[in-house]
């Protein structure tokens, strides 16, 4: 198989995991089956997804409705009836704040005859960012910065937001009652934990604040005093806890999962198998040090080389973690083809392509990244140091050195991580 075929094969089987994550697809079937209110339609929402979940529903709901959704910049879609609003990620930024307090606002006050449309998706747990009394902004921007460096895995970084937050872990939902609350969520977390994604500000919250204090302690974080002060107040009973799974301030919530990683993955099967390719799937919850498991799976494609008879592709997905050290232009992704090239040591067969389905990894406006055969041999030639640059923590600047960075745009879905390898037999 020649290069750009093998290039060409990688960035189909990633656009065909897109695809199978499109809001107006995904949400067609659910929006078919709903019933306006007696009531009102709010509409509300927060992640990448966003507002092309608002979008769709838009277009294929012919009802009254209105509502307010907030994603990441470069992520609004044209609505009518519902506001966009748009705001920072990762880290969040004011215009976050201030949409997630009107959109609070906007629940309260409904009837027994209104109707809760929350659409969520990766990335909601910045977007939707409403200090708890007491906390500042700044506090929040704080420890999100000091999480995402830490190596925390999103569950961990999701049980510290949930207890600084006047609206996520089911406090969103709490607040919109008697109104009944419909939730949609497209999967960005592992194991596809509705308490997980986007922080689940309408699903109930089996996480404590000694549970967040443990994880500050964990990856050694000093909080803001004020922070310290707010989760040992809640671990002590000091402070009302999220709302747990029996509240029955719950019992008129529904929460469906519409779009997931594995879903995706099974799309990209597909399409290997009908090019010919045998396909190892290794599952779509995968979690772990970016680079340790690019290293693993090149292990795992090397010895495959020797027994394979027909091109063979290995995927996976979930969500890796990155300890930062250096001070490179890194993410995940980049971080795991790196680890995954320098492993694999040029070997002639193996090729690979890790994403983010969201279209951005890390803080940059880029997806992924391709390695080939000679990425490690076209780094030298220009004087590169792999091994260094990998441990600056320097992904994207490698991969875009040798023009092999993956620049999607807004992709306005998110399906967390899509890593795919490819080995092509000898003749």
């Amino acid at each position: 198989m020649k290069d750009a075929d093998a290039r060409a094969l990688l960035r189909d089987l990633f656009d065909a995991a897109l695809a199978a994550a499109r809001p107006a697809t995904c949400l067609a079937p659910y929006i078919a089956k709903l019933q306006p209110p007696k009531g009102k339609t709010i509409v509300i929402g927060a992640g990448k997804a966003s507002a092309a979940m608002a979008r769709a529903v838009e277009d294929q709901w012919p009802h009254p409705l209105e509502g307010l959704v907030v994603t990441r910049y470069g992520y609004g879609e044209a609505c009518k009836r519902i506001e966009i609003v748009e705001a920072a990620h990762p880290v969040p930024d004011e215009k976050g704040r201030a949409a997630a307090g009107r959109i609070l606002d906007k629940v309260k006050g409904l009837t027994a005859d209104d109707l809760v449309l929350c659409l969520i998706s990766g990335g909601a747990s910045s977007l939707l960012a409403l200090p708890a009394p007491g906390l500042s902004l700044a506090d929040k921007q704080e420890v999100n910065r000091a999480l995402l460096k830490s190596g925390a895995n999103i569950v961990e970084m999701n049980t510290v937001r949930k207890h600084l937050s006047a609206i996520k872990g089911g406090r969103l939902a709490i607040a919109a009652q008697p109104a009944r609350v419909l939730s949609w969520l497209i999967s960005d977390v592992p194991n596809d934990d509705p308490g997980v994604i986007g922080s689940g500000p309408t699903v109930p919250d089996r996480t404590t604040f000694a549970e967040a204090l443990a994880v500050l302690a964990k990856y050694r974080i000093d909080p803001p005093e004020t922070v310290r002060a707010h989760l040992d107040a809640g671990a002590a009973g000091r402070m009302e806890e999220t709302p747990k799974p029996a509240d029955p301030r719950l019992r008129r919530v529904e929460t469906i999962i519409v779009a997931t990683p594995k879903r995706s993955l099974e799309a990209a099967a597909a399409v290997a198998r009908s090019r010919g390719c045998v396909v190892v799937m290794l599952g779509d919850n995968l979690e772990g040090e970016a680079r340790e498991l690019g290293a693993a799976h090149a292990r795992r494609a090397l010895d495959l080389v020797t027994g394979a008879k027909k091109p063979t592709v290995i995927l996976s997905g979930g969500e890796t973690t990155v300890t930062v050290r250096g001070k490179g232009r890194g993410g995940r992704n980049v971080e795991y083809l790196l680890g995954k090239a320098i492993e694999a040591n040029g070997a002639p067969q193996i090729w690979g392509l890790a994403a983010d389905t969201d279209g951005v990894d890390g803080a940059e406006e880029i997806a992924g990244a391709i390695f080939t055969p000679d990425s490690l041999a076209r780094a030298l030639a220009k004087g590169h140091d792999p091994k260094a640059m990998l441990h600056d923590n320097d992904g994207h600047s490698f991969f875009e050195s040798l023009g092999d960075s993956l620049i999607t745009g807004p992709t306005r879905t998110n399906v967390n991580d899509f890593r795919a390898t490819l080995i092509v037999p000898n003749k």
